[in-house]
C-alpha cells in the first residue's frame, strides 16, 4: 500500500510572527515594558528619574534595558565610592573616586535597593514567562 502526502506550511518567519515572536515583535515589546514596570517598585527613588529613565533610554522591543543615567550603575551596584583626597562621596572635578565596600542605604529599602533587576526576577520570572507564553500561543 503507497500513499502520498502534501504538508505545506507557512514559513518559520511567518510562523513566528503569527504568533508576535518575530525579531522587535509584539511579545519582546511586551517583555521590554513588563520589565521596566516590574523593576519600578525595586528601583531606587530619590525622584521619579531613575525609575522613568528605561522608558526613554531603551528601544522598546530591542530585548535591551538601559539606565542612563550618571548614577544608575553607581545605584546599582550599591557600593559606595568616594574622594581618595576628602573620603567625601563628592569628588572634585577630574578625580576618580575609589570603592569603599560601604553599601549604599536606601530609603523604601528592602524592596528598593541595589541590583533591582535580579531582585525583581526573584519575585517575577515565573509569572512573566507564564504571560509570555500565554501571549504566543504556548505554554509553560
Amino acid at each position: 500500500m503507497n500513499f502520498n502526502v502534501k504538508l505545506e506550511m507557512d514559513s518559520l518567519n511567518e510562523m513566528l510572527k503569527k504568533r508576535g515572536l518575530e525579531e522587535r515583535g509584539r511579545v519582546q515589546k511586551f517583555i521590554d515594558r513588563e520589565v521596566i514596570r516590574l523593576c519600578g517598585p525595586y528601583t531606587p527613588r530619590c525622584t521619579e528619574m531613575l525609575i522613568n529613565d528605561p522608558l526613554h533610554s531603551s528601544d522598546i522591543g530591542s530585548g535591551l534595558i538601559k539606565y542612563n543615567s550618571n548614577y544608575s550603575h553607581y545605584l546599582y551596584y550599591g557600593k559606595l565610592y568616594v574622594s581618595p583626597t576628602t573620603g567625601s562621596s563628592w569628588a572634585k572635578q577630574g578625580e576618580r573616586k575609589v570603592l569603599t565596600g560601604t553599601d549604599l542605604k536606601y530609603d523604601g529599602a528592602p524592596k528598593r535597593g541595589s541590583y533591582w533587576f535580579e531582585r525583581m526576577k526573584a519575585d517575577h520570572l515565573r509569572k512573566l514567562i507564564k504571560d509570555v507564553a500565554e501571549m504566543a500561543g504556548g505554554r509553560t
